[in-house]
């Protein structure tokens, strides 16, 4: 077996049943079934390799219980989005794809990219954010069902979905009450919860989303904020010519909220409605004004967390 390199860059390409394991500039690979009871042995090879860095796909959350179980033994994890890894390898000319050649590029993006180590989350933490996941499910699941509902074919598939959205909508509302206990149980998330619900246009399902899936609001600047979150304009310019910019990346789900945190702070938040109607005075699109107001938001929020405010008036609310 060829030698295995000290201070390494790992990549574990993470399938439903099988763990596949590569190291940076070398052949050596090993592949575990992706299961509790086997993380044991693959503790022992990755602790043995002295790894600088873990890197893995986000993968629907199949990768959750390694990544759990390697950061709870100290081992440094980073977990990222698979397209970067997939637009990486096609920029090195690796058209091919098997979970091995799979690990090997993710080793190989880990050690060019070098993306950060994300701390373990707290038991509340990880059920916080499992709760509010499964509650975005539900929602899906009942949109769904109620547009079945509005073409079924009979009336007796009609009253299976009726029953259906019934469920769905109780699971809904037992799920509202696990998350409201969940936050009041932590002084820090009921602090939080209180600043963000005290800001027109914000409501528990946003309020919940930013406690659960963007810790880092208050500890950033607005700026690298906007990039984590996706709505940072980014340029699209080559010599002379000045492209339109875009929002591109980050985290989805917080972006999906917050988009619909900026539509109704436009209509109830005094600050965000005439800071949209500046923007759409000066010629801006509806969209590319909405976009602003989403970042525009999102700096209040953060220093507002940053010092511990709620929000308090047009006039005297924090500056952003």
């Amino acid at each position: 077996m060829v030698k295995k390199k000290s201070d390494s860059f790992v990549g574990i390409d993470v399938s439903k049943e099988l763990l596949e394991v590569a190291v940076h500039e070398s052949e050596y690979h090993f592949g575990c079934p992706n299961k509790v009871t086997a993380f044991a042995n693959l503790i022992a090879e990755l602790v043995d390799l002295r790894p600088a860095l873990i890197v893995l796909e986000a993968t629907g959350g199949l990768e959750k219980p390694v990544v759990n179980v390697l950061r709870s033994v100290g081992l440094p994890v980073a977990v990222v989005n698979p397209r970067q890894v997939r637009d990486f390898a096609r920029s090195t000319g690796q058209f091919a794809k098997t979970d091995r050649l799979d690990a090997r590029v993710i080793a190989h993006f880990g050690a060019a990219i070098k993306p950060p180590v994300r701390v373990l989350k707290s038991k509340e933490e990880q059920e916080l954010e499992a709760l509010r996941g499964r509650r975005e499910q539900l929602v899906d699941m009942l949109a769904d069902e109620k547009n079945r509902r509005a073409s079924a074919p009979t009336a007796k598939i009609r009253e299976a979905i009726e029953k259906h959205i019934g469920w769905l909508e109780k699971g809904l509302a037992d799920l509202d009450k696990q998350l409201k206990a969940l936050i009041k149980s932590s002084d820090q998330w009921q602090l939080k919860d209180q600043i963000f619900q005290s800001t027109p246009g914000i409501g528990a399902v946003v309020s919940t989303t930013f406690i659960a899936e963007l810790p880092e609001l208050g500890q950033l600047s607005r700026q690298a904020l906007s990039k984590l979150v996706g709505v940072a304009p980014l340029n699209n310019d080559s010599g002379k010519k000045r492209g339109t910019r875009h929002i591109y990346g980050g985290r989805a789900r917080v972006r999906r909220v917050l988009y619909m945190a900026a539509f109704n702070a436009i209509r109830w938040n005094p600050l965000i409605k005439e800071f949209n109607a500046r923007l759409i005075a000066r010629g801006k699109p509806y969209k590319v004004a909405l976009t602003a107001c989403m970042r525009k938001l999102l700096a209040i929020l953060n220093t507002m967390v940053r010092n511990n405010t709620k929000w308090i008036s047009k006039t005297e609310t924090v500056s952003a």
